[in-house]
């Protein structure tokens, strides 16, 4: 997969004082990648967008990706992070860019603190919402499927507004390529075995 745009290079990933947690260290680095590659796609125009009265419009879905990302870091996973104050672009209604800005500086930030931990750090119990106790690990990960979830509506609302779809994981339906080898059929469920 080759995206257009790639806002943490691998020579940018931290290397893990525990090979254990590498593959944390580089998803998190890979999952930043194709949301800042996806929110590069919202033009300013469309931030204010939404297909329904009841549901929220681009810019609110990524200032929640800012907010609701700290907060998970830093109440349940116990990284340090910069005061709430500081997540947001500053004005009324900044561009796409100044939301991307951001949230790539505060990925970065974590990264080294994701790298330098121990087994017994990602495997210690925290508190998490509705008083669940659940390892470190558990709450990272539950993070990163919260981040996919929010990334799903953006490409969805784009598509709705009639906005170019980039590649993610795979071919969309405005991206492919010779190599792209999508499971559409059972013929090609069946490969591998």
């Amino acid at each position: 997969m080759h995206y257009d745009y790639i806002a943490i290079p691998d020579t940018d990933v931290p290397v893990a004082a525990d090979p254990t947690w590498q593959h944390l260290v580089t998803t998190y680095a890979s999952e930043t990648n194709k949301t800042a590659s996806l929110w590069k796609a919202v033009p300013d125009g469309e931030l204010d967008f939404r297909p329904h009265e009841r549901v929220n419009t681009i810019r609110t879905i990524l200032v929640h990706q800012l907010l609701s990302e700290r907060r998970f870091f830093a109440q349940f996973v116990g990284t340090a992070e910069p005061p709430v104050e500081e997540l947001l672009p500053a004005g009324e209604k900044p561009v796409t860019e100044a939301y991307i800005e951001r949230y790539v500086a505060l990925a970065r930030r974590r990264l080294p603190q994701f790298a330098e931990q121990t087994t017994a750090w990602w495997l210690t119990e925290v508190p998490f919402f509705g008083g669940l106790v659940r390892q470190r690990v558990w709450v990272f990960w539950r993070r990163v499927l919260h981040t996919c979830h929010h990334r799903t509506q953006v490409q969805a609302w784009l598509r709705l507004a009639g906005c170019h779809v980039p590649a993610i994981y795979g071919p969309s339906g405005d991206v492919s390529w010779s190599e792209a080898d999508p499971t559409y059929s059972v013929e090609a469920a069946r490969r591998g075995g």
